[in-house]
């Protein structure tokens, strides 16, 4: 427990330096003095800054993950809980690279550290999507023939999203809520639902 302890000071110490002075600028001495352990304790627990910066976005992913999933734990309507759970994605994305600051950069620029990185939390939101559009099947709601595709496709067209939505490029000069409701028309049209006749 201890030692679960000390890594978790290093890793929380190197996010904040990463975030201040970016990872380029950080050096494992930096690491090692800001959290008072030195630089014989860091390197016990990490060989490398490359190591270090992969578990401070480990540690970011779960954080992401672990609120993913207490969205999915709601009790809501398939489409409605769907809605929520893309938002929930890019909410949670932005308040991470916020959260990071000049780290912001790395998180593009690395993309494809980045991406390895985030296969299993990848996958772990995976689940939750095709659970939630399997559970509209099964009502009959959705009309979804390869649940697998449609996974995909919701899930990468929510990853393509990130960007735009960090930046404040969705849905330029609206306010973000307001496109909730062009979401969720374009969820029910690729989804098979019909929109009742209007008397």
């Amino acid at each position: 427990m201890p030692q679960q302890k000390t890594r978790q000071l290093l890793v929380d110490e190197a996010r904040q330096l990463f975030a201040k002075y970016g990872f380029e600028n950080t050096t494992m001495n930096d690491i090692a003095e800001a959290s008072g352990k030195g630089r014989r304790t860091l390197y016990t627990y990490f060989k490398s800054k490359e190591e270090v910066y992969s578990a401070v976005i480990n540690g970011e992913l779960m954080r992401i993950s672990t609120t993913f999933l207490m969205v999915a734990r709601k009790q809501l309507p398939p489409l409605e809980k769907l809605v929520e759970l893309i938002f929930a994605h890019l909410s949670l994305m932005k308040e991470v690279v916020i959260r990071n600051g000049n780290l912001r950069a790395e998180f593009f620029r690395n993309i494809w550290q980045v991406a390895s990185i985030r296969k299993k939390y990848d996958k772990k939101e995976h689940d939750i999507f095709a659970k939630t559009l399997d559970e509209g099947r099964q009502a009959g709601i959705f009309d979804v023939d390869d649940l697998m595709l449609y996974t995909d496709i919701i899930q990468a067209c929510a990853k393509g999203l990130e960007i735009p939505y960090i930046y404040g490029r969705l849905g330029i000069g609206m306010n973000i809520e307001a496109t909730r409701p062009i979401v969720t028309k374009i969820l029910k049209r690729a989804l098979g639902m019909c929109e009742p006749p209007i008397r």
